[in-house]
């Protein structure tokens, strides 16, 4: 008797900023046990890496991110109060020239990448067209990333609705799901009271929230806005954080409560801010060990026994 076709797997590469650097060590791991995704699915920062993972591209995008300082970060915010606190154009500039612009019908695995329609609450597929506009796209953060304007839409980041996307996984064909959720250990991680430091003068700042946050008081200092003395509520920042993760998990849970993955990958990265992306080494090693200590499962998948 011959032996069973192997499933077709899918790798859903899920939302969550910074910390999506965690996906490469995800992917680096499953390929040292000789397990390679047929189709891969990503929300925001997991459709950008999952485009550099199709697009044979993930080697250059390591390499990058793990060289990215705080102030090489600084300079891909182009700063806006139009629709988003950040363009975000020089970043998607510099992916498009250093990483990959092709048409994702050439890739040579399936690819799709999820954004949200802002007018109708609706889920949108992007499987055509360019890499970097659908990538584009899917990381447009709302109070972060301008939207972006496409077949007439106003689209923002696809975590606002499936920030783990095992469904379009499937509707692509997969018979196996391993979905990687970046936010399952981060409720209220912001609001955590923090030891108070002293940095010396020259040092380099601790969060790249906290930078932006001294530019943004400064100026509200400067038009007579400075927050008087007392009890100082969280920093505006923070709040934006805070409130991003509490609907990506409530929101993450309800869609694979509804659409469970086979095999689920949960990095451990509630340390890492929403905008550190200087941190890529830590997020990588995160991703490494969460997708190893699922192997085990997933092989028993593999196997046959994936029933569901």
């Amino acid at each position: 008797m011959s032996a069973p076709p192997r499933p077709r797997i899918g790798l859903a590469l899920g939302g969550g900023s910074a910390r999506g650097w965690a996906h490469i060590g995800v992917i680096r791991a499953l390929a040292d046990a000789g397990v390679e995704p047929d189709i891969v699915c990503g929300t925001s920062i997991g459709a950008l890496v999952g485009a550099a993972c199709v697009g044979g591209e993930l080697d250059r995008l390591e390499q990058w991110v793990r060289s990215l300082r705080l102030q090489a970060v600084m300079g891909f915010l182009d700063f806006s109060l139009g629709g988003g606190l950040i363009k975000g154009e020089k970043l998607i500039e510099f992916f498009r020239a250093h990483v990959v612009d092709r048409d994702i019908e050439t890739l040579a695995r399936p690819f799709g990448a999820v954004a949200t329609d802002l007018a109708r609450g609706r889920e949108v597929w992007l499987r055509e067209g360019k890499v970097t506009d659908a990538v584009r796209a899917s990381i447009a953060l709302p109070g972060l990333f301008t939207p972006v304007q496409r077949d007439g839409r106003w689209l923002v980041d696809g975590g606002l609705v499936n920030p783990v996307p095992v469904s379009l996984c499937r509707a692509m064909g997969a018979d196996l799901v391993i979905a990687v959720d970046l936010n399952a250990d981060l409720l209220g991680r912001h609001l955590k009271p923090k030891p108070a430091k002293s940095p010396p003068p020259d040092a380099e700042p601790a969060t790249l929230a906290g930078t932006v946050m001294t530019r943004i008081q400064n100026g509200m200092s400067q038009l007579g806005f400075a927050p008087d003395h007392g009890p100082r509520p969280p920093a505006m920042l923070d709040v934006l954080a805070s409130s991003i993760n509490i609907m990506q998990v409530l929101i993450t849970r309800s869609r694979l409560a509804g659409e469970p993955a086979d095999v689920l990958v949960t990095p451990l990265l509630a340390d890492l801010g929403l905008m550190e992306f200087h941190r890529a080494a830590q997020a990588i090693e995160a991703g490494r060990r969460a997708a190893a200590a699922a192997l085990p499962q997933l092989r028993m998948r593999l196997n046959g026994n994936n029933g569901r």
